[in-house]
């Protein structure tokens, strides 16, 4: 029997940090080690004819962490796109970032700007990247936005809402998977998550392969959605 595919997938990409030191080895090898894996998974995704995969790269509490890692992650991040954005096009991944981008620098606004013109046709997979993104931070600004549109308060219903949001022409994720063995939204989708399938892999996300993606789906394949109707 086939099982649902999830049109939208969204994952929180966790462990990095701790697959490195297990290994006696700096953070950043970790990081660059997770973004093999997301090359991986974006291709599985593809393959599997998900519409929609969110990952969930760099919050807006990850700022606290210290400079040099902040900046070796952001210089990763710029070297990435510039490697991935021709496979991307090979491939007809669509790319666009969610977050704020008032606090990144300008070479990664370029670089971030410039992929997303180069891949806006394509029609296969859509890749969104949240970047110095939080699901507080996406409410906040989506709702100084609507204050200052003036939009009367008896217009305010959950549409108007989710339009104001990051994710505007984005469906909700039908599935979130974590990745480290954490059991926590760490202000991610917070809004977009309302009727969500959770999803939660104890392998660190440089771990996180082919395999275990199937592992997650299958999960979800095997759920009945009642979206808040009667069990």
């Amino acid at each position: 029997m086939n099982r649902p595919v999830p049109r939208h997938v969204a994952i929180v990409m966790d462990g990095n940090g701790r697959w490195a030191r297990k290994r006696l080895m700096p953070r950043n090898f970790g990081h660059r080690k997770g973004v093999e894996t997301l090359r991986s998974i974006v291709k599985a995704s593809a393959a599997r004819r998900i519409d929609y995969l969110t990952v969930f790269a760099f919050s807006t509490e990850n700022w606290s962490r210290p400079q040099e890692e902040v900046g070796a992650l952001m210089s990763l991040f710029v070297e990435t796109l510039e490697k991935e954005v021709p496979a991307l096009m090979e491939n007809k991944v669509r790319i666009r970032f969610i977050g704020d981008r008032s606090a990144l620098g300008r070479k990664v606004i370029e670089k971030m700007r410039m992929s997303e013109t180069q891949t806006e046709k394509n029609k296969g997979l859509t890749l969104t990247i949240a970047l110095n993104y939080s699901g507080r931070d996406d409410l906040v600004r989506a709702f100084g936005r609507i204050v200052e549109d003036t939009v009367p308060a008896q217009h305010i219903d959950e549409t108007l809402i989710s339009s104001y949001l990051d994710t505007a022409g984005i469906p909700d994720p039908d599935l979130i998977i974590r990745t480290g063995g954490e059991h926590r939204i760490s202000n991610f989708f917070l809004w977009q998550s309302a009727y969500s399938e959770f999803y939660t892999s104890s392998r660190y996300w440089p771990d996180f392969n082919e395999k275990e993606f199937d592992k997650a789906l299958n999960a979800y394949g095997k759920r009945e959605r009642r979206f808040g109707g009667l069990g």
